[in-house]
């Protein structure tokens, strides 16, 4: 399974990974078992009173796991002045430091300057709480103009991708190329051959609209410039179900085959995978942010142990793989 192999890759190489919420018992379990299997090298932000009254309240271990405090950082003279620095004209230093208490911004900082390979935060924190200091500070790859989302969803020997199912509300037309563009690379490096679905309340024109339309351009845009399969605008039916496919797309390559699903906008998409995870059974790992220079990555407020786990895996392996 794809977790099972990006654990395998990235066991041992000592990527580290800074977790924000040191202080959360579920997040001490995962980095806990991350440092024990040799995974990624966990580092735990907070106070050492908050770290340490979690561990003893929970009777969670975590000796030998690195811990930094925000408030008392041997090198946060230089990371004021790098912030300011990247944040001129808009945050003076009384700002900066007052940002730098919290430990979303403050653990940005520190992959931003080397410290650490990636983070991933969001326990407690929203998904804005997460990005917000990420597009600030990291901003985004070469070639990309926007940060969007993925999940990977798994089910038995079923892997699926759907994007963005988090991130952008209503993307428009150029906006929607290149979300597919980073939601197939994603799928590439995650070892899933991307058969890309755009996906509509329309198949191949049967149905109109401003939302169709918009589909069936970025389709038709895509189809020049990618070297992977796709095709749309078309129903979920068509994208899943070879019977469907025959009647609906009979001409198309991945109707019928799709494994990588691309939605019109967020809702649609955010309530398409948890459809998926909830009344399909499968197992949804994300939501994994594209289009980042480092890796920066969002948990749910309500995740387990086990899913900050798989995403730590996820997070080191875009390190790895320098996405």
């Amino acid at each position: 399974m794809i977790i099972d192999e990006l654990e395998k890759k990235v066991q041992g190489k000592g990527v580290r990974i800074v977790f924000t919420e040191g202080w959360d018992p579920r997040v001490q379990k995962a980095a806990i078992d991350l440092k024990n299997n040799d995974v990624v090298r966990p580092v735990l932000l907070g106070t050492p009173e908050e770290i340490a009254g979690c561990a003893q309240k929970n009777s969670l271990n975590v000796e030998g796991i690195e811990q930094i405090d925000p408030n008392n950082f041997d090198h946060m003279d230089e990371m004021v002045h790098k912030m300011v620095e990247l944040r001129r004209g808009k945050m003076d230093e009384e700002k900066v430091r007052k940002a730098l208490k919290s430990t979303n911004y403050f653990g940005t900082m520190l992959v931003q300057m080397g410290y650490a390979d990636g983070l991933l935060g969001g326990a407690t924190y929203s998904t804005a709480d997460t990005v917000r200091p990420a597009l600030q500070l990291i901003k985004t790859a070469p070639g990309n103009q926007l940060v969007s989302s993925c999940f990977i969803l798994i089910k038995e020997e079923s892997q699926l991708i759907m994007g963005d199912c988090s991130i952008n509300i209503n993307p428009n037309t150029d906006d929607l190329v290149e979300i597919t563009m980073q939601t197939a690379n994603s799928a590439r490096q995650f070892g899933v051959e991307p058969k890309v679905a755009l996906l509509s309340y329309s198949t191949m024109g049967s149905a109109k609209g401003e939302c169709v339309a918009k589909m069936t351009e970025a389709s038709d845009r895509l189809r020049r410039i990618a070297d992977f399969d796709i095709d749309g605008e078309m129903q979920f039916d068509c994208a899943v179900s070879e019977e469907v496919a025959r009647l609906k797309a009979p001409n198309s390559k991945v109707a019928g085959h799709a494994n990588t699903f691309i939605f019109p906008n967020l809702s649609s998409g955010n309530i398409g995978y948890k459809i998926a995870a909830r009344l399909g059974g499968y197992e949804a790992v994300g939501p994994i942010l594209q289009g980042l220079n480092v890796p920066i990555n969002d948990l749910s407020r309500g995740c387990t142990s086990d899913e900050i786990y798989k995403m730590a895996i996820v997070t080191a392996a875009q390190k790895d793989m320098d996405i």
